[in-house]
């Protein structure tokens, strides 16, 4: 594979292309593992629509970010923190600090982990955020006493499983699933901090250094949300597990399904890294553009609602009861068919919504929206809102 192969497939141009490939296999049949039924796409769209409606009755809706977690039960605790800090270049840096660090902490948690916080338990994606804020104002992440708000190279590498598991209140009834992983994710983020001194700086290596990149790549006071997206996947690249290498290069959520005949990219984590931070940057006075070349992100409750309103079934149903690595085909293939339903979804849902692309763009519609609907009817379906397939992951991924 040429250099040239190797970065594209680290661009959002690449997860769009290889998702929108899969679909059309899907639609002409020829798919192993998923038959694809589009007439159910109004269903499906009708569900997305309503719960957007609901949660946002004058279509207000803000970005997909993680900033949304943090303000679970109605409480602002990022902006009681941001008040804190008077200089707002200083506040970008602990934002962008904060956001990665929360963000690559959020994966599945299990459904029977939960964070308690006054007397309230909060799960799941909210949950995950609260305590990462909670561990990140104690100091968790830096190695600097005296500036406890921040994330350093330093202080990401002497977390280990205990200091974090104590942090996110893990015990005997409270198992958190992928602990040891999202360790060794936090290790590898230390490692990518260090060697990237461009991005991260190095007195102390940062990962809040990265807004002042950023803002120096702007032009005319506006940066593109790919080039964020770049930032990340090449900043952060040596932090992600190294699952699937090419040539030495370790490319992240990168997958290979027999359909394609290669490999499927999706960068999950890095995308809704992207996303979050474009709140960052945009409090800071800089124009975000080209938000709707993102694309959607592959997991699964995006990914649970177009199984559960039957725009997609299994080939053989008894493999929604099996526990499946992340790398099997019927993951790759369910997470790529829904990045390009993501897509199609969005059309539709604007269109029962009377709102325009530009006033609605996907990562609206992902918040709007379609994580929330596919949360909503997991619940309708399953005890516990468990999703659809069971996935086996490492903290990494889903």
């Amino acid at each position: 594979m040429t250099p040239g192969e190797i970065a594209w497939l680290r661009t959002a141009a690449a997860v769009r292309t290889r998702a929108h490939q899969m679909l059309a296999l899907a639609e002409q049949d020829s798919l192993q593992d998923f038959a694809f039924h589009p007439a159910r796409m109004g269903e499906a769209a009708d569900l997305v629509a309503s719960v957007t409606r609901a949660a946002y009755p004058t279509l207000a809706v803000p970005h997909h970010a993680r900033w949304r977690h943090f303000a679970a039960g109605g409480v602002d605790r990022w902006g009681a923190l941001a008040r804190e800090v008077a200089d707002a270049q200083e506040r970008a840096r602990i934002g962008t600090d904060l956001c990665v660090v929360s963000v690559l902490l959020d994966a599945g948690a299990g459904a029977s982990w939960g964070f308690v916080e006054g007397g309230a338990r909060l799960t799941r994606s909210e949950g995950l955020a609260v305590a990462s804020l909670h561990a990140f104002r104690a100091g968790l992440f830096s190695s600097d006493p005296r500036r406890p708000w921040q994330a350093d190279a330093a202080g990401l590498r002497r977390l280990d499983a205990a200091r974090l598991g104590e942090a996110f209140q893990v015990g005997t009834g409270n198992p958190l699933v992928g602990l040891e992983g999202r360790v060794a994710l936090m290790h590898g983020l230390a490692d990518a901090v260090e060697a990237r001194p461009d991005l991260f700086g190095t007195d102390p290596p940062r990962i809040g250094n990265l807004f002042d990149w950023l803002r120096r790549g702007a032009a005319a006071g506006a940066l593109s949300a790919e080039a964020i997206l770049h930032a990340v996947l090449e900043g952060l690249a040596p932090a992600w597990p190294a699952r699937c290498a090419v040539d030495g290069v370790s490319l992240g959520d990168v997958w290979p399904h027999p359909a394609l005949g290669g490999l499927v990219p999706f960068h999950k984590l890095s995308q809704w890294l992207a996303y979050s931070l474009i709140e960052v940057l945009e409090d800071a006075g800089l124009a975000v553009t080209g938000i709707d070349r993102l694309t959607g992100l592959p997991e699964y409750r995006n990914g649970g609602l177009f199984l559960d309103t039957g725009v997609l079934s299994l080939r053989d149903p008894a493999l929604a009861a099996v526990v499946l690595p992340v790398g099997h085909s019927v993951v790759v293939g369910w997470r790529a068919l829904t990045v390009a339903l993501l897509d199609r979804i969005a059309d539709c849902v604007r269109a029962r919504l009377g709102v325009s692309a530009a006033a609605m763009p996907l990562s609206r519609v992902l918040e709007g929206g379609t994580w929330a609907a596919g949360r909503e009817i997991a619940r309708r379906l399953r005890p516990g809102g468990e999703p659809p397939l069971k996935v086996e992951s490492d903290g990494t991924v889903f």
